[in-house]
C-alpha cells in the first residue's frame, strides 16, 4: 500500500496584479487596502491573514510537511511565520521562484523539498474544503480534486462570469483524468448536468518535473501548469484520479473578493 502523501506546496509566488488594482467599490479597512496595494494575497487581513486559514485546513487534511513558493520580493510572508507566527501542526520551508514565469515554473521551484514523494500543489489565494485535500492526502495515487461549477457560484464567492474561465476536467469511465479544455474549446454540458472544473488542486509524483521542463511557454509567455498536466498525461502517461466534489472554493483574486471572504472565514478556527 503506497504510503499517504504528507507534503504540499503553496504557490504563493504571484505579482498580485489583480489583487493590486484600484477598485472604488470595494470597502476594505486600511490594513486590507495597504495589502492589496502590495499584491501579496496571502496575507490579506480576513479576520487573520488568508495564508492562516490555508495552512491550516492543510494540516487538518494530514499535511505536515508545507512549502511555500514565494519571491524575493516576498520577504513578509517568510517574517510572519518565522517570527510572528510560527506553525506548530507543521513544518513550513520556504523556496524562492526568482521570476515570476508561471506556475509550472513554481512548481518546479520545489522540487527539492518533494524528495521524490508525492506531493499537494494548491493556490495561495483559493480556500479549498478540508474534504477535498484530505482526499488526495488519503488517495494513495496521483490525482485532481475537481470542483463543481454550479456549487462554485451557488455555495462560494465566485462569479458565473469567472467560472465560465476555470479549464473543463474530462475524464474516462475508470475515473482518470484525460484532458483539461480551455472553455472556449469545451463543449456545452447536457441541459441539467453540471460540469466539472480544476481550481488548481493537484496530488502529483515526481513526473511533473519532466513535464513542466517539456513544454513551452503559453500565450501569457508563462509556464501553465495545466500545459504540464496536459503533457504529463498524453505524452509519459502519468494517470491522475479526479475525485468530484460539489463544494465551494474561496477565491481571493481582487480587493471585490475581500468582503465575501472575511464573512465566510468569520468563526473558522485557526490552529498553526
Amino acid at each position: 500500500m503506497e504510503q499517504r502523501a504528507r507534503k504540499a506546496v503553496v504557490l504563493a509566488r504571484g505579482l498580485g496584479t489583480r489583487m493590486s488594482r484600484l477598485d472604488r467599490a470595494a470597502s476594505l479597512d486600511r490594513r486590507q487596502a495597504a495589502v492589496a496595494a502590495s499584491g501579496v494575497k496571502a496575507m490579506m487581513p480576513v479576520g487573520r491573514p488568508f495564508l492562516d486559514y490555508l495552512l491550516s485546513m492543510l494540516a487538518d487534511a494530514g499535511f505536515e510537511q508545507i512549502c511555500l513558493v514565494i519571491g524575493p520580493d516576498r520577504g513578509a510572508i517568510r517574517n510572519y511565520y518565522e517570527r510572528d507566527a510560527k506553525p506548530q501542526r507543521c513544518t513550513l520551508t520556504f523556496v524562492d521562484q526568482p521570476k515570476p514565469l508561471g506556475t509550472a515554473d513554481a512548481v518546479l521551484a520545489a522540487e527539492s523539498f518533494t524528495g521524490g514523494d508525492r506531493f499537494l500543489v494548491v493556490n495561495c489565494d483559493n480556500y479549498y474544503p478540508v474534504e477535498a485535500c484530505r482526499g488526495l492526502h488519503l488517495l494513495g495515487e496521483s490525482g485532481l480534486a475537481a470542483f463543481s461549477r454550479e456549487a462554485l457560484v451557488s455555495e462560494g464567492n465566485v462569479s458565473a462570469e469567472r467560472a465560465e474561465t476555470f479549464p473543463v476536467v474530462q475524464m474516462d469511465a475508470n475515473g482518470y483524468l484525460t484532458g483539461l479544455l480551455e472553455p472556449g474549446d469545451a463543449p456545452a454540458p447536457e441541459p441539467g448536468a453540471d460540469t466539472l472544473v480544476s481550481m488548481n488542486c493537484w496530488l502529483f509524483s515526481r513526473t511533473i518535473f519532466r513535464a513542466c521542463r517539456a513544454i513551452t511557454p503559453a500565450g501569457s509567455g508563462e509556464l501553465e501548469l495545466p500545459d504540464a498536466v496536459r503533457y504529463a498525461i498524453t505524452q509519459i502517461g502519468e494517470r491522475l484520479r479526479v475525485l468530484p466534489f460539489h463544494a465551494p472554493v474561496l477565491d481571493l483574486t481582487s480587493r471585490a473578493d475581500v468582503a465575501a471572504v472575511s464573512a465566510r472565514l468569520a468563526g473558522v478556527p485557526v490552529r498553526l
